[in-house]
């Protein structure tokens, strides 16, 4: 199955509620990810903050263009649990 956001809110510093076609729904925190060019901007938290699912790519998208894939974001939503720790090595997640 792939996943796909369903849903996601922004909460606060880069903070995000999001909800996948799985049905799990989790706050990922993605300040991780605010590296490099295209991220850089998303540091400015008013412009973190207007992020909106794209129902063609089917994960958050920013004005400025970035992206992220659903599956690191699923990562960063649930990556403390154990019975999904096989599928994040699988995906190169955790080594």
């Amino acid at each position: 199955m792939f996943l796909h956001i369903t849903n996601a809110r922004y909460l606060e510093d880069y903070k995000v509620e999001v909800s996948f076609n799985n049905g799990r729904k989790g706050i990922a925190d993605l300040t991780d990810a605010l590296k490099g060019a295209m991220f850089e901007p998303l540091k400015n938290k008013t412009l973190f903050s207007r992020l909106v699912v794209d129902k063609e790519l089917d994960t958050i998208v920013w004005s400025n263009g970035a992206d992220l894939a659903p599956e690191y974001i699923y990562f960063q939503a649930f990556k403390n649990e154990p019975e999904l720790q096989h599928q994040f090595k699988q995906w190169g997640y955790i080594a």
